[in-house]
């Protein structure tokens, strides 16, 4: 595997960012894996590790570049701070971002960007469905877990977006989540379905918050997380892999 630390240019600065894909077999099709809540960290470039594995050019980026070049609750435990930081990107921030990502790597000859996945987690869940939205010509597949805000009274809101995105998506819900209610979950599937947005959201039973991730703790759930993974290998290789 080739691995690359690397600042992508943005109309906001550089963002930070980790890039990994294959070392053969190229040029790979392209994956936006987008950090959750509490920053960029270890766990977050092996789980893009996990996906580059399988044949792709892997983008993770500090989504929070535009306040600091590093941040991980998990280190400060300052939660109060990554609740501000949280609060500072926009759905079309990370769109935006997105298209940053997308050029790096359509000037890269390891990358074929005709075609790209995006899958975010907890606050980058809507990132992806409104990646998916906003990039309808080249993000062919977009998931999200855990996923916040995805339905919400505001103009932005993804469910409002959903008649626009071409590709497949997929939302994996936790069933017990204060951050993604089941009614706002509800409220997507209805509008997706209203969309007639190809995808499907699924409930994991006996699942929290936060239940793909090693680091959450007690939160973590093995078996569901695993269940997580085979949802993405199989959205991907369906959409992205051509």
């Amino acid at each position: 595997m080739i691995e690359h630390f690397i600042d992508i240019p943005t109309s906001d600065g550089a963002m930070n960012s980790f890039v990994v894909h294959p070392d053969s077999d190229g040029p790979h099709p392209v994956i936006l894996f987008l950090m959750d809540a509490p920053g960029m960290r270890e766990e977050i470039r092996d789980m893009a590790r996990r996906v580059a594995t399988t044949g792709y050019y892997v983008i993770a980026s500090q989504l929070y570049y535009r306040d600091v070049r590093e941040y991980n609750v998990f280190e400060t435990e300052d939660r109060d701070r990554m609740f501000e930081l949280m609060s500072h990107i926009t759905n079309e921030m990370a769109v935006d971002d997105a298209r940053a990502m997308i050029a790096h790597a359509d000037a890269d000859e390891a990358a074929d960007a005709t075609r790209v996945g995006t899958v975010g987690y907890c606050m980058s869940g809507p990132f992806a469905i409104m990646i998916a939205a906003g990039i309808p010509d080249q993000v062919t597949a977009a998931a999200s877990f855990h996923g916040v805000r995805l339905a919400v009274d505001a103009d932005d809101s993804p469910h409002r977006h959903l008649a626009s995105i071409t590709g497949e998506i997929y939302v994996g819900a936790a069933e017990t989540d204060s951050y993604a209610p089941p009614e706002m979950i509800e409220e997507f599937d209805a509008a997706m379905k209203a969309a007639g947005t190809k995808g499907a959201v699924e409930w994991y039973p006996g699942t929290e918050h936060g239940f793909t991730f090693r680091e959450r703790g007690p939160l973590y759930d093995k078996a569901a997380s695993e269940r997580h993974w085979e949802r993405l290998h199989s959205l991907f290789d369906r959409n992205v892999r051509g």
